[in-house]
């Protein structure tokens, strides 16, 4: 009985020393008539942008506040709330090129970024590393880009309405728990 305890205790301490999940490698290939170049408007870009379906999930308990606050203490202030949310670009505007082998978004002209279909690498912003794997989905380019505490920012774009809107899905997880999901749609500009 007392070996059966003691296995029992091991197995729970393995468990919850758990590795972060990795995120799988997607397919490189863009789907044949399948192309998400344009230039692309926001709706309701004057100022006052506008998100068809907003929805944005914020754990209340005091049990996940004060685990929020602890991780907030140990970070020593490098980074507040998650890491992942640096690598989220957005704009009114949006113009995107789309080749055989990747997207150029640029948002606003002043940001942009490169995505190659297939990709599966470590991505950075300042001191902030993450993994990113694109690739496609049926007719959706999806993203995903993953901090080192596990937290999954993912997203999907897709055309609408006979090729004359972009759908951009956003999500940000962790396992199970949702703390973040919009909806973006863009019209041809």
């Amino acid at each position: 009985m007392k070996w059966a305890s003691l296995l029992l205790a091991a197995t729970l301490v393995v468990a919850g020393c758990a590795a972060k999940p990795v995120l799988e490698t997607r397919a490189a290939g863009s789907p044949p008539g399948v192309n998400l170049s344009g230039t692309w408007i926001l709706r309701g870009a004057d100022n006052t942008p506008i998100v068809e379906r907003q929805t944005i999930i914020m754990p209340r308990t005091s049990a996940r506040s004060a685990e929020m606050r602890e991780r907030q203490r140990r970070s020593d202030g490098r980074t507040k709330g998650l890491s992942v949310h640096v690598f989220m670009e957005s704009g009114k505007k949006l113009k995107v090129t789309q080749t055989d082998f990747g997207v150029f978004a640029s948002f606003d002209r002043a940001i942009v970024e490169e995505v190659n279909f297939g990709e599966n690498r470590i991505v950075t912003v300042g001191p902030i590393k993450a993994q990113r794997v694109t690739g496609w989905e049926g007719d959706a380019l999806i993203i995903e880009t993953m901090d080192e505490e596990g937290n999954v920012l993912k997203e999907s774009w897709y055309l609408d309405d006979r090729g004359d809107v972009l759908v951009r899905d956003i999500l940000i997880h962790k396992g199970d728990v949702e703390h973040m999901s919009i909806q973006q749609v863009f019209d041809r500009g």
